[in-house]
């Protein structure tokens, strides 16, 4: 199954965002295959300030396990965040 997370920052939370950047990509990294795509949600000078993942886990509670142990999320960079199933309907990305 695939599940996302969408989360957002603490307000005023770029810097300490920046801080932990490094080893949250890490952490993205170690998914491998069960990571299907991440990114940044930007603001409107176009920083980030949140993120929308998908990845594959068995259940739900593989997913919270696998997204709770992310640095942003570990480290406090969310102020808000919600874990769901996903599917997707339409992919048109071009490779």
């Amino acid at each position: 199954m695939l599940f996302s997370i969408v989360a957002y920052d603490k307000p005023n939370g770029l810097a300490h965002r920046m801080a932990v950047r490094p080893e949250h990509l890490a952490h993205l990294d170690s998914l491998g295959d069960k990571l299907v795509l991440a990114g940044p949600f930007l603001d409107a000078e176009g920083n980030m300030n949140g993120s929308f993942m998908v990845i594959e886990a068995v259940d739900q509670a593989e997913a919270e396990a696998t997204f709770g142990r992310d640095p942003f999320v570990v480290q406090g960079v969310f102020g808000a965040m919600e874990i769901r199933p996903f599917r997707i309907g339409v992919n048109n990305t071009k490779k």
